[in-house]
């Protein structure tokens, strides 16, 4: 019993380092793309948001940026890792009407459905859905790409 314990242990130990070996990389941060305001950092988790498949990036907003009235064609879920996110369902982003999410809370927004957020203080969120990401603003007056 002794001797298969022992045989056992560097397994177990090598395994653990393995695990260690394939962990993720750090994140590679860069500015947003042009589809959302200047301002946030983005990087890519996984998968690639401008092709067909599965996707997740995560987002560093400073405190009181904003993404005005938009909606996507598919679902996409957001969820908070760091700080304070603000968001609401409708045409028009009306902070006094905003529910509020705080590090581990999520939102699914559905396919089409126009919806806003803002960083009520500096946050981090992540943005997974099915690719590829299309962004339409409510009012084209808002869209930083025009």
């Amino acid at each position: 019993m002794k001797s298969l314990m022992l045989l056992a242990l560097p397994l177990l130990l090598s395994g653990s380092a393995a695990q260690a070996k394939t962990a993720p990389a750090a994140l590679k941060w860069g500015p947003a793309p042009p589809g959302v305001p200047s301002g946030a950092q983005m990087a890519v988790v996984s998968g690639d948001p401008g092709k067909k498949g599965m996707f997740a990036i995560e987002l560093k907003m400073p405190a009181n940026y904003a993404v005005p009235a938009h909606w996507h064609p598919t679902d996409e879920t957001v969820k908070v890792l760091s700080g304070k996110l603000g968001y609401g369902m409708s045409d028009k982003l009306d902070h006094a009407r905003a529910k509020m999410l705080t590090a581990g809370g999520t939102v699914t927004m559905k396919a089409k459905m126009h919806h806003w957020v803002f960083a009520a203080e500096a946050s981090t969120i992540q943005v997974s859905g099915m690719g590829p990401f299309a962004i339409t603003y409510v009012n084209p007056k808002d869209d930083p790409r025009k």
